[in-house]
């Protein structure tokens, strides 16, 4: 396909193109830019060209996570909170259940909503190195998760999942501070 951009910049002047003549005057100024037309060959990426340009509602399973029977992706057409949540009742049950023993604090973060389209209840953080259990509270509020590194640098925040970020009860639009524990 072959799509026709326009690249136009106003100089505040009238101006021709080099070699073209408006009003019997020739443009010779190089520091007029003048409105051109340039043909670029190659694919559309507007998201709104259909799937194969669309972000991946599921991203690549990395099989060094601790649960890869994560509940399933939200379907294409969700829009609301809870078509995003796929989680079961099961899964927020197991999620809220008291933390196991032996944990050890790892600090507190400010998180912010990850990616709704990734399912499961996961923290992303770079206070871990390796996917692990663990914990996170907020507010009185603890969750159990799976504690993903974000790759981050030591102090950049971390990501947490829609489902996660519900059963703390924590604002979908704020950035919460959490303070994260390893099993």
């Amino acid at each position: 396909m072959k799509y026709v951009i326009t690249i136009a910049a106003l100089a505040g002047l009238t101006a021709c193109a080099e070699g073209s003549f408006l009003g019997g005057m020739q443009n010779t100024d190089p520091a007029v830019v003048v409105p051109v037309a340039v043909t670029v060959e190659g694919p559309d990426l507007s998201p709104s060209r259909g799937e194969a340009f669309a972000p991946p509602v599921r991203p690549t399973l990395d099989r060094t996570q601790t649960r890869p029977d994560l509940p399933p992706p939200p379907p294409p057409t969700a829009r609301t909170v809870e078509q995003f949540d796929t989680t079961t009742a099961e899964d927020r049950a197991a999620a809220v259940a008291p933390p196991a023993s032996g944990e050890r604090r790892l600090g507190t973060t400010i998180a912010s909503l990850g990616s709704p389209t990734d399912p499961g209840i996961w923290f992303k953080t770079p206070l871990v190195s390796e996917v692990t259990q663990g914990r996170v509270d907020y507010n009185g509020k603890s969750v159990n998760v799976e504690l993903r590194p974000s790759g981050g640098a030591a102090g950049s925040g971390s990501q947490i999942s829609l489902a996660a970020m519900r059963l703390i009860e924590a604002p979908l639009t704020g950035l919460p501070e959490v303070t994260v524990y390893a099993n």
